[in-house]
């Protein structure tokens, strides 16, 4: 069995489907450290006709430097929803795969969203479903599994009985693949390269959202991910 993991990103890029299509389980991490300054938890990049299109949901941190993705609360003083709505109607009502998932993307901004992770969840699985992806993906903090780094990934490995870790290549400078080799697990490294599609609004531009390629490329959205990225059996 290879099991990878992720954060628990907002509207994440594609490349987190990719790694769940190649691995038997994704593991979010939504126990650890919710990043300090800007992080893709609570934000993510779009297309609009101004170029880039950012959309960030507003979370409170004074006083919570420390504090774990599972337990970062949304600051709903001001009304984000109505923004981000508004935003991605007018950059992508035109576009041809709108209609389909409209219903969904009002349905998130009508709801009063206590827990980040919350919404992010519900995001997460919608794409897993709409990409067809048949394995919910599970929670770290479902595990009660402590330690940091390369240990909470070996102890994850262990505890879910996989002797492979999927893991993009570039990280290959932080891990510790002799503690994984201890534990007789094998670090499968893969690259993804930002595949390129139709896009609304000019000039492409790499890594956006998933809802990005959902919205213009619908169904074949899962074949575009799946041939974006390879693995690299052995470094």
């Amino acid at each position: 069995m290879m099991i990878a993991c992720h954060q628990p990103n907002f509207m994440p890029w594609p490349g987190i489907f990719f790694k769940a299509m190649r691995a038997e389980h994704l593991v979010l991490l939504d126990d650890v450290q919710f990043p300090l300054g800007g992080s893709w938890v609570n934000r993510n990049r779009l297309k609009n006709d101004q170029g880039e299109l950012w959309l960030t949901v507003p979370v409170w941190k004074r006083g919570r430097s420390l504090q774990r993705i599972d337990r970062v609360e949304i600051c709903n003083e001001e009304n984000w929803q109505r923004k981000h709505l508004f935003s991605l109607e007018h950059a992508y009502k035109h576009s041809p795969y709108w209609d389909e998932h409209i219903g969904f993307c009002r349905q998130i901004y009508q709801r009063a969203w206590h827990r980040l992770l919350e919404l992010n969840l519900t995001i997460l699985e919608y794409l897993r479903i709409a990409l067809g992806l048949d394995k919910p993906f599970l929670r770290n903090s479902d595990f009660s599994i402590d330690g940091r780094g390369s240990h909470r990934l070996v102890a994850l490995c262990e505890t879910l009985g996989a002797r492979k870790y999927l893991a993009v290549y570039s990280s290959h400078k932080y891990l510790d693949e002799e503690l994984f080799r201890r534990h007789g697990i094998e670090v499968v490294y893969y690259k993804y390269e930002s595949p390129i599609y139709p896009q609304l609004w000019g000039d492409f531009r790499a890594n956006l959202s998933t809802f990005d390629l959902l919205f213009t490329c619908g169904p074949k959205s899962v074949e575009i991910i799946r041939q974006a990225g390879w693995l690299i059996e052995s470094r």
